[in-house]
């Protein structure tokens, strides 16, 4: 089913191996909601691929000759007429500093390489609505592995003062990866319920999208609840 019942989601590829480009193809290519705009075989490919067609998704490989993934991830992500661009991240490694940094960037989150064709679809669909992908195991590991490495802008102090109690479990909950259903689930309340809280924490904390929400998280040291 297509995203408003109409409008397929637009998505680009950028990998420099031409097989796994090919297999990428085929499966958004089969997907009646997804209409595939573009490739790209490097970074610099695939920034213009980017800034000329606009897609909803970029798939985006880090390890490319010239300019690498995460350059091209630093200009779409500071070019504010690519926010609507949304950014995953297609790795070799479950844990790699890189990603860490391309979530840093404005990555909406990553997938492995060898579980592309199982979770490729499901992973566009997701982050096309607006929402992080990043898997509870693979968050834990790989933001736990390297908080205390993480750079950048934080929210100010001010403004985690200004969350209820409420939204700071939410974000709490957001920081170990799951999805608004599966927060709700454990939660037992509306994904509804979750959704709003979840936004109004991104207002106060000036976090861009959700990925950025999951960083200000650890950079705080807010721990995820207690899910045994």
């Amino acid at each position: 089913m297509s995203r408003a019942g109409t409008t397929p989601i637009t998505v680009a590829l950028a990998d420099d191996d031409e097989l796994v480009r090919m297999g990428l193809r085929v499966l958004v290519e089969r997907e009646a909601d997804l209409r595939l705009v573009g490739e790209a075989g490097d970074g610099h490919q695939a920034l213009a691929l980017v800034r000329s067609t606009r897609p909803d998704v970029l798939l985006l490989d880090l390890q490319m000759p010239g300019l690498d993934g995460l350059g091209a991830l630093r200009a779409i992500g500071g070019d504010d007429r690519l926010a609507g661009t949304k950014v995953i991240v297609v790795t070799t490694f479950e844990i790699d500093h890189y990603v860490v940094e391309a979530l840093q960037h404005g990555a909406s989150g990553f997938l492995l390489k060898g579980n592309v064709p199982a979770e490729l679809v499901g992973a566009i669909r997701v982050v096309a609505a607006g929402q992080a992908l990043l898997s509870p195991s693979i968050t834990r590991r790989v933001l736990g592995l390297f908080a205390r490495r993480l750079t950048g802008p934080s929210a100010p102090p001010l403004a985690w003062r200004s969350l209820t109690a409420r939204e700071r479990e939410m974000v709490a909950w957001a920081a170990t990866g799951r999805s608004n259903d599966e927060i709700a689930g454990k939660l037992v309340i509306s994904p509804d319920t979750v959704r709003t809280h979840i936004s109004r924490a991104m207002v106060k904390l000036g976090a861009r999208d959700r990925a950025q929400l999951v960083v200000f998280a650890y950079r705080e040291g807010l721990q995820p609840p207690d899910e045994n």
